[in-house]
């Protein structure tokens, strides 16, 4: 069985690689528990100066794997909407831990990168995507909120206006019009994005390694990101239990529009 996550150590960095290509790398509970692995081996490894997170395929990540929803109950119990606060929890720990790794953070977007995956580069310190990719967080289209950090880190990086018109729209951006609002900080041709980030690895490399994890730590610490996870989490796990999810997934296997009720 293939690998969901890839990791490499090359020239002092320690590269992550989403490697699920065929669901257009959409992230799976499997998924996401190898990416916390690799997370977890970039911090105890020595000698590194940046981790560089990409994906195989047509496009970085579609976002979560909706069928997600049903391996829930396996992992958390039939009862699984009732503890929202502690599955979101889980989640959040998750691109927590790679928000606080000291090395700096650079995501290469190409193609789509949604929902799940919009909430994972957000935990990157610097985005970086091929022209033509599509961003958004359609999680309000399905009845709930960006509750993997995505609420609170897209209006820590880009104000409360922006931040909601992209989460209660719901709506996809160009990746032209992210880098114009400061969703990534770069767009390039799709042939340039690789040498983009090893050209951006270099740059960091001209700086002193404890110098650039200091400053990310002052520079992380100016927000209270820990109560808006909580507050994330307190929401989600309201919404969870709504009618207007339970439309909403089953709009989405049935491939109709939902027809939301406000309950």
């Amino acid at each position: 069985m293939a690998e969901l996550i890839i990791t490499n150590i090359r020239d002092q960095v320690f590269e992550i690689v989403l490697n699920r290509p065929e669901k257009r790398n959409a992230i799976s509970l499997d998924m996401l528990a190898e990416l916390d692995q690799a997370v977890q081996t970039a911090a105890r490894t020595d000698g590194l100066r940046a981790v560089l997170i990409r994906g195989e395929g047509r496009s970085f990540s579609a976002g979560i794997d909706v069928t997600m929803f049903m391996l829930l109950a396996q992992k958390y119990g039939e009862g699984w909407p009732q503890r929202m606060r502690t599955i979101t929890h889980d989640f959040q720990s998750v691109l927590t831990r790679l928000e606080r790794l000291e090395l700096p953070t650079i995501a290469l977007l190409h193609g789509h990168c949604l929902g799940l995956a919009l909430e994972l580069v957000l935990a990157c310190d610097l985005r970086l995507a091929a022209e033509g990719t599509k961003l958004g967080l359609p999680e309000t289209r399905l009845g709930i909120i960006p509750d993997v950090g995505g609420t609170t880190r897209l209006t820590r990086l880009i104000g409360p206006g922006r931040a909601k018109e992209l989460i209660l729209t719901g709506k996809t951006i160009t990746a032209d019009l992210a880098e114009r609002w400061g969703v990534v900080n770069h767009v390039v041709p799709a042939a340039e994005l690789a040498p983009a980030g090893e050209a951006l690895i270099n740059e960091l490399k001209q700086a002193a390694p404890l110098a650039v994890g200091m400053a990310k730590r002052v520079i992380d610490g100016l927000d209270d990101l820990d109560r808006g996870l909580q507050i994330e989490a307190w929401a989600q796990s309201q919404l969870f239990q709504s009618e207007d999810f339970q439309i909403a997934v089953q709009a989405f296997m049935t491939g109709q529009k939902p027809e939301f009720k406000g309950k």
